[in-house]
């Protein structure tokens, strides 16, 4: 699924870095900015709530994107995931997606 999402944000003119994991991710997050976060809610070494809640902490301007089959989860208060945050639920149109990243880019 991530290499098919991955592909079709490359072919709509997005440059792309793809992790496997959480940890993995936020270890990068820590290095250098990125102007958008795009996660999974089920992920393993460190879920997509508390990837996106550390992103939000280290650049509160950080643009953040769940794609989940677990979209109650994300939208649920006690989650703790950021307010902005914007959620699709799986399955997703990679059409859809395309244009929901370029929404959240030029917001």
């Amino acid at each position: 699924m991530r290499r098919f999402l991955v592909k079709a944000l490359q072919n709509a003119g997005f440059e792309v870095i793809s992790f496997d994991n959480g940890l993995s991710a936020y270890q990068r997050l820590r290095e250098e900015p990125f102007a958008l976060l795009l996660t999974d809610i089920v992920m393993p070494e460190m879920d997509g709530i508390e990837l996106a809640r550390r992103a939000a902490e280290l650049d509160p301007d950080m643009k953040i994107m769940f794609i989940t089959g677990f979209a109650a989860v994300a939208l649920n208060a006690d989650a703790n995931a950021p307010k902005h945050a914007k959620v699709l639920s799986k399955p997703v149109h990679l059409r859809e997606l395309v244009s929901e990243v370029q929404k959240m880019l030029a917001a």
